[in-house]
């Protein structure tokens, strides 16, 4: 029985590194991890949508779509929601060469 690697998976399912499908899918799977991490942590701090949601300054749907990645939030809103649960954000940014 012959195995792949996730990476071949993903490359013959999605698409190779550096085409639009792909990129798209790493976009959206970064997308689903960080409203991974904002549900976890609410939880975590034992904070209802809604209550979140009033110390961050929008409402309970805002937060819910956030966690679900179900919507493309500010940038300044999922800040303030890392803010707010004492939560350390780190950014990698890499340059593709051209």
């Amino acid at each position: 029985m012959k195995t792949y690697s996730l990476e071949e998976l993903t490359d013959s399912y999605i698409g190779k590194k550096g085409t639009k499908k792909r990129d798209e899918f790493n976009n959206e799977l970064r997308l689903d991890l960080l409203g991974y991490e904002i549900k976890k942590a609410r939880k975590e701090r034992n904070l209802t949508q809604e209550q979140l949601g009033e110390l961050v300054g929008v409402k309970k749907a805002q937060i819910s779509k956030i966690e679900n990645s179900a919507t493309d939030a500010r940038f300044s809103t999922v800040l303030k929601v890392f803010e707010v649960l004492g939560a350390k954000v780190k950014f990698d940014v890499e340059l593709n060469d051209h």
